[in-house]
């Protein structure tokens, strides 16, 4: 069934597993139960069992990741938590608008993904980079320390509110479903993408000899907002190919 279902919790390189175990509780109060791990520096551990206070059932399924990459290859949309503006051009959304856009992919039939950083640091500029847009939690400026859990808290509610009102979810738990929709590109599938488009660009010497990194951000904030389908992407790599041919032979023509 579409809807709290396809929604994914992505902690990353979580330091201390008691926050693990609140965040699975957080999550099971409000009907979300798929919990990804990434490079968490302790888990299984009994603090993290002891601190899920009856929400282990969400610690068992957890499936846990070497690296972000494999935790959202599937993902079409990606959501990351950030307490603080950082150094990448991503759309802010409130809580509220971030809960409505993840459960409309949701019950689209799209697998998506809320992402929740280390404790001390967040996300990395990199982790934030794979993602569509960025979540702020409004907290008062004088004192906006939330901890890893109860930002999870917060969100998850969102997510709840957003499902009862659109009629997705029930007091009782059960779940509307939603009929299929056209397939946007999965994460992976936009990360190959991207990776195709460097090598092009190197390829037909669009930069001249010059660092490229800062054309590719741009690039990346360009496709992310444009949320292509498969099909597209496709057309954009026959696209690249077809560069990649002719500039191979106007190199055998010197």
């Amino acid at each position: 069934m579409a809807g709290l279902d396809h929604i994914r919790v992505v902690l990353v390189a979580t330091t201390q597993p008691g926050n693990i175990g609140s965040a699975a509780r957080a999550m099971k109060t409000m009907g979300l139960r798929r919990l990804h791990l990434v490079a968490p520096r302790l888990f299984p551990h009994a603090e993290a069992t002891a601190l899920a206070a009856g929400a282990t059932d969400v610690l068992e399924s957890a499936i846990v990741h070497p690296a972000l990459e494999p935790a959202v290859a599937d993902c079409s949309l990606l959501i990351g938590a950030s307490a603080r503006r950082r150094g990448v051009a991503l759309p802010e959304l409130a809580p509220r608008e971030a809960a409505t856009q993840l459960l409309a992919a949701a019950r689209a039939g799209r697998q998506v993904a809320l992402l929740f950083g280390t404790e001390r640091t967040g996300l990395s500029n990199d982790e934030l980079q794979r993602c569509h847009a960025c979540v702020r939690i409004p907290a008062d400026a004088d004192y906006s320390s939330l901890n890893l859990a109860q930002a999870v808290q917060v969100l998850a509610y969102e997510l709840r509110l957003a499902a009862l009102d659109a009629g997705a979810v029930t007091d009782a738990g059960g779940e509307q479903p939603r009929g299929p929709r056209e397939r946007p590109a999965t994460s992976a599938e936009l990360e190959g993408f991207f990776r195709h488009l460097d090598e092009a660009l190197h390829a037909i010497d669009f930069h001249k000899g010059k660092d490229g990194t800062t054309i590719m951000r741009r690039l990346r904030r360009l496709f992310l907002r444009a949320r292509p389908s498969e099909r597209e992407v496709a057309i954009l790599h026959g696209i690249l190919a077809e560069a990649e041919r002719m500039a191979r032979l106007a190199a055998g023509r010197r």
